[in-house]
């Protein structure tokens, strides 16, 4: 079966029952029909769960597996009575109907109801765009009116929850402007890393919509709407339960992009989950340099948090993929390929070490996989020294990730520390990031660059986290240079001041903040038939 139709043919209990499960009550519940629910209240329990983290190796354009591991693991637990909760993001509807397809696993290891989430869920991706799209809104209104707060230069874009390369650059009639899509906005980032509906007015009053003739920054405090923002966010600011096939509870709340913005679900979601259960086990985007590096030194950082354990995610095909062999090859058998990609394995484990994070080592296993291949690396993780398992969670469930489960639970306290401190120079923490992290060589800064991190630190905002925007795809800034490029340079192209999110982007190479369709995307294959949507996956 697909995985729309394994979805479809679960067992799902009522939505009720899966609350009643980890102490919540129906009036605990804003219930969205029989299996979706938003939570009213987050837990008050002193005793905190064990924070799991899974990540991964760069990823491959065929995808890894993460979310599909991070429900087995789940699963697992669950299966071995302990007390568990999922906590994962939304998917945005922009991959969904481009090239990666859902974010809600696959196979038997899924969360549902899969078509639900895929497509418009609750509406808290609609009101993230509402809200971006109202402080724009009220940017051209307030200049079409007089503009006494004198904005000159608006920094402020727009967005859309779709794919759409026409967007980059728009004629607005005054002036050019670009939109971003909305799992990279601001607005969602600081969504994600709010912890209550106060903090949240408060970020939004905080970002910064463009400056003024003398170079000062002007702030949506000063359009006076955060009310109006806070009314548009105020449902969707409630995180949303679901279940996975094995009817384990799962929270998933935001959305925003690894490769552009945080790639963590939000502080809120966490929290509720790991004040209702014993054990949390939660995902950041892409590979360990991006969704891994910003879920430890920036979620972490500002919502208090200390990982338990790091699940890093591998595949046969990416490892081949990473030691040379062409997408279209990575199922044939190629053993030195395969080994030669293991460096790309060692680099990520050797990074997340750096924090002082327990780390299992997790193959993905799929079914073209080999038990020649399977073998080679379980003896390099031996020679390594890692924690090593096998997961079977696609094809059998919660049962396929038992050991990786118990691996978890015989994992001693973790020692957390964040990369950098704060208060170094923004300069200072980049090269921190991409010399640790990646392994560059060099940092080229360009004269854009260098101007709006001398602007920043003129209106004293320097000591926030880094968020780095690069490709997904290669430890690099540079997509083609696989498994583990040395003496590269990289290049700050751009900085952003995500001042309501608290952090500072900064955009490495040809990164683009609304990508584009592919020339077969999946928008082209999904439909509905028969009342039923197909070719969702």
């Amino acid at each position: 079966m697909t995985d729309i139709e394994i979805s479809r043919n679960s067992n799902k209990k009522s939505i009720i029952d899966i609350g009643k499960k980890i102490g919540l009550k129906k009036n605990d519940l804003e219930l969205y029909g029989n299996y979706k629910a938003k939570i009213k209240h987050i837990g008050t329990r002193k005793k905190q769960a064990k924070l799991i983290l899974v990540t991964a190796i760069s990823p491959t354009p065929m995808g890894e597996g993460k979310t599909t591991v991070s429900i087995g693991l789940g699963d697992a637990l669950n299966a071995l009575g302990k007390k568990i909760i999922i906590a994962l993001r939304e998917p945005s509807m922009g991959p969904v109907f481009g090239m990666k397809g859902g974010a809600t696993g696959g196979g038997y290891s899924q969360v549902v109801p899969m078509e639900d989430i895929n497509l418009h869920f609750t509406g808290d991706f609609h009101a993230i765009t509402s809200a971006n799209n109202l402080i724009s809104a009220a940017i051209d209104n307030h200049i079409y009116f007089g503009n006494s707060l004198d904005i000159q230069h608006v920094l402020f874009k727009r967005c859309l929850d779709v794919n759409d390369r026409a967007l980059r650059d728009v004629d607005l009639g005054t002036r050019h402007d670009s939109f971003t899509i909305t799992s990279a906005c601001e607005v969602m980032a600081l969504f994600c890393l709010a912890t209550s509906l106060d903090d949240l007015r408060e970020k939004l009053g905080n970002i910064i919509v463009g400056t003024n003739s003398k170079g000062e920054y002007v702030y949506v405090r000063d359009l006076h709407i955060e009310g109006s923002l806070v009314a548009l966010l105020k449902d969707a600011m409630m995180p949303n339960l679901v279940q996975t096939l094995e009817n384990t509870p799962t929270l998933i709340h935001g959305g925003p992009f690894a490769n552009i913005a945080h790639g963590c679900n939000s502080i809120i979601a966490t929290k509720t989950a790991m004040s209702y259960a014993d054990y949390v086990v939660t995902e950041a985007g892409f590979g360990a340099d991006l969704g891994a590096e910003k879920f430890l030194d920036i979620k972490c950082r500002l919502g208090g948090l200390k990982p338990h354990a790091v699940v890093l995610v591998a595949t046969i095909k990416a490892m081949k993929y990473h030691g040379g062999v062409p997408k279209d090859q990575v199922f044939e058998k190629n053993n030195e390929a395969l080994e030669k990609g293991f460096a790309n394995l060692d680099k990520h484990y050797e990074n997340l070490k750096r924090y002082g994070v327990n780390v299992v080592v997790c193959l993905n296993k799929f079914n073209t996989d080999t038990d020649e291949e399977i073998e080679l690396v379980r003896k390099h993780a031996e020679k390594m020294g890692y924690t090593f398992t096998v997961s079977s969670a696609y094809a059998d469930g919660g049962k396929g990730a038992i050991d990786l489960a118990n691996k978890i639970l015989e994992a001693p306290k973790s020692k957390f520390k964040v990369l950098y401190k704060l208060d170094s120079p923004i300069e200072s923490k980049v090269r921190k990031i991409c010399k640790t992290i990646y392994g560059a060589k060099t940092i080229h800064f360009s004269k854009l660059a260098k101007e709006k991190i001398e602007d920043i630190k003129k209106n004293g905002l320097a000591d926030l986290p880094i968020c780095i925007a690069k490709t997904q795809y290669s430890l690099s800034d540079d997509p083609k240079k696989l498994g583990v490029p040395k003496d590269f340079e990289v290049t700050v192209r751009d900085v952003q001041l995500y001042n309501g999110a608290g952090i500072i982007t900064v955009l490495l190479g040809d990164i683009m903040t609304m990508p584009g369709l592919s020339r077969k995307p999946n928008a082209e294959l999904i439909d509905v038939i028969d009342g039923n949507i197909v070719n969702l996956s």
